[in-house]
């Protein structure tokens, strides 16, 4: 039964799957061949690089979900998240902060969480923070600049400050948690928490793989248009319009957003531009990028309504250029 539930996503990955292989394995298709032109080529490199970089994490993200959905009641998130708004989002931050996922593996964790009853500013503070802050994002970070550590600090500083700002907005503009109906979220309130542990735990695994299937497609469509704005779009010419502190800061949190990089890994891209522009516009690249780019776009619209997560772009755009225009003088 649970074959038939998810059986139009099992064959779409099967198919991309054996493509894959095909293209990968087989002699003919190399880049001196004509069949593909070389852009193509690229194009399924990058995709790949992106997907392979991206599922781990999402697997991840999936199994933290199943174990909140059997696990953890409401009464369990009501004792954990404070009444208070100003409490319960710096509560959600820092909680956020110490979870390894990234930017797709966190949005099926917030999702399960908002509708098992956490409020939906502190959720977001949670998606904010978790691919931002985490401590391999932290200790890359360092690594990435030469072991500087001011960078990694004014990375966690900043990217703290801002996550807390933008649930605070959240927290006035949007009462109801703005998610989606969907067939993953239809039994939010059963009883499968006082069931025997066996049942709870194939119930853990049925969720997963709900989950997974659920936020697999969305992430390879994400993945496709990453891919697609990589291989076809030139980064010098991006990168060439970027003159003073407002257009080069500008400059670095779109190409973040359009390269969508793991965050993870995205400090030793960053790096690579420090000889271009200040320190200013590359901690736009680092902290924009892990809170907003076009995987978790995509993600995000198919959890939540389209309205919230426009609105939410553009406070998270405006929130991270006015807060390091505001403090550039002191970087």
């Amino acid at each position: 039964m649970r074959i038939q539930k998810n059986f139009t996503e099992i064959v779409g990955f099967m198919l991309l799957g054996m493509a894959v292989l095909v293209i990968s394995f087989n002699d003919r298709f190399t880049i001196s061949n004509p069949l593909f032109p070389e852009s193509l080529l690229t194009f399924n490199m990058i995709f790949l690089s992106i997907l392979i970089e991206a599922i781990p994490f999402v697997l991840i993200g999936v199994f933290i979900a199943g174990i909140i959905q059997v696990f953890v009641t409401e009464e369990h998130l009501k004792k954990l998240i404070p009444k208070n708004k100003l409490l319960a989002v710096l509560t959600s931050c820092f909680i956020g902060a110490l979870f390894p996922a990234c930017e797709c593996g966190i949005v099926p964790i917030v999702r399960r969480l908002i509708a098992k009853g956490v409020p939906l500013f502190a959720g977001v503070g949670f998606l904010l923070t978790g691919p931002l802050i985490n401590p391999i994002v932290v200790f890359s970070t360092y690594m990435a600049f030469g072991e500087d550590l001011r960078m990694a600090m004014l990375r966690m500083g900043l990217g703290l400050a801002i996550a807390v700002i933008i649930a605070g907005f959240i927290s006035v503009l949007f009462k109801s948690n703005q998610l989606k109906r969907s067939k993953g979220m239809t039994n939010e309130r059963s009883t499968v928490h006082k069931q025997p542990i066996g049942k709870r735990l194939k119930s853990m695994l049925e969720h997963a793989i709900d989950e997974f299937f659920d936020m697999g497609k969305f992430l390879i469509m994400g993945a496709i248009l990453a891919a697609f704005v990589q291989t076809y779009i030139s980064t010098k010419s991006i990168l060439g319009l970027g003159e003073g502190i407002v257009a080069s800061t500008l400059i670095m949190m779109g190409l973040a957003y359009l390269l969508s990089l793991c965050s993870e890994a995205d400090a030793f891209i960053a790096a690579s531009f420090r000889h271009l522009f200040p320190q200013t516009s590359l901690l736009g690249f680092l902290i924009y990028g892990p809170m907003l780019d076009l995987k978790n776009t995509i993600m995000m619209m198919a959890v939540f309504n389209i309205r919230f997560v426009m609105v939410l772009m553009i406070i998270i755009t405006g929130t991270v250029l006015g807060i390091l225009l505001f403090v550039h003088p002191w970087i």
